[in-house]
């Protein structure tokens, strides 16, 4: 288990190093663009304006990085490969091998079948998956009866669940910001199109207006791509969460089921208990009464 925990350390240190690194490259790659056409601009403004028209008519990509900008370039790029980088931390922790596993079921129901109760416990205890944390809190109730011990266990599945709920939220944080930032740069290139025209004291050239909207169109396409994985994949990975609940949910009953007949056959080793103060039970306090009266 500790290997496994130093494994997925490793695992979530290398992708936000990559994160890091693919933010800090994007972000230079958007910013050169700009700050290009910026410093030849300086030196030859009109030369450079028509020259920068053909360019941007001619090649799609310069003009598709030069219509994003850097403020939204660094804001969609932080989004992407943070939506990235959280897709492959789900799939790695939604599976169902990973959620039950195998070789922990097999080895429990050896365990529970030589009603090596104490072992069984300590083994589910040390695991961290999901099979493992439902069947410690279960079983560390059972002493009170199956149906507290089935209530625990339900709590539990409703636990990891909603912490495992959480990070599949943040998708859908995603999908909606994603139209929403390219609305913000729809109005934006929307105004600069209409400031053109106002500031214009002759007929307004077509083609400049046809720039200004062709910039704002492409923030929202940017925008629009983004959310459209973050969606897809919030609703895949809750219907992933749902089934891998209800498959860990079903098997603890089972498995807790069998350890609790199998404690009341003849012969049977006392279930564990947890570290709990014992409760006095009503004969404990009679008998207590009885003795002080006398």
């Amino acid at each position: 288990m500790g290997d496994c925990t130093c494994g997925r350390g490793q695992v979530v240190g290398r992708l936000l190093l990559a994160f890091v690194l693919a933010a800090t490259t994007s972000t230079v790659f958007f910013v050169t663009p700009r700050f290009a056409v910026a410093q030849e601009g300086d030196n030859q403004p009109q030369a450079e304006e028509d020259t920068h028209k053909s360019k941007m008519s001619a090649n799609p990509i310069v003009h598709f990085f030069v219509s994003i900008g850097v403020v939204f370039g660094i804001i969609f790029a932080a989004l992407s490969v943070g939506t990235l980088a959280l897709i492959i931390i789900l799939v790695m922790d939604l599976r169902m091998s990973e959620a039950v596993s195998t070789a922990f079921v097999d080895e429990f129901t050896g365990l529970v079948n030589k009603r090596q109760f104490k072992q069984a416990y300590e083994m589910c205890k040390n695991d961290n998956s999901f099979l493992g944390r439902v069947l410690t809190s279960g079983m560390g109730r059972l002493q009170y009866g199956i149906e507290d011990a089935r209530e625990a266990m339900f709590h539990m599945v409703e636990t990891v669940k909603s912490s495992k709920d959480s990070m599949i939220s943040y998708l859908a944080n995603v999908g909606t910001l994603g139209p929403m930032l390219g609305l913000v740069g729809t109005v934006s290139g929307m105004v600069g199109a209409f400031r053109r025209l106002g500031s214009s004291s002759k007929a307004p050239d077509a083609s400049d207006l046809a720039g200004e909207i062709s910039h704002a169109l492409v923030v929202t396409l940017v925008g629009v791509a983004v959310a459209v994985p973050a969606i897809f994949f919030y609703s895949f990975f809750k219907n992933r969460l749902t089934a891998i609940a209800n498959n860990t949910a079903n098997l603890a009953d089972d498995l807790l089921t069998q350890m609790y007949h199998n404690s009341k056959k003849a012969g049977g080793a006392p279930l564990p208990t947890t570290q709990t103060p014992a409760a006095t039970t009503s004969a404990e306090r009679t008998a207590t009464v009885a003795a002080e009266k006398k």
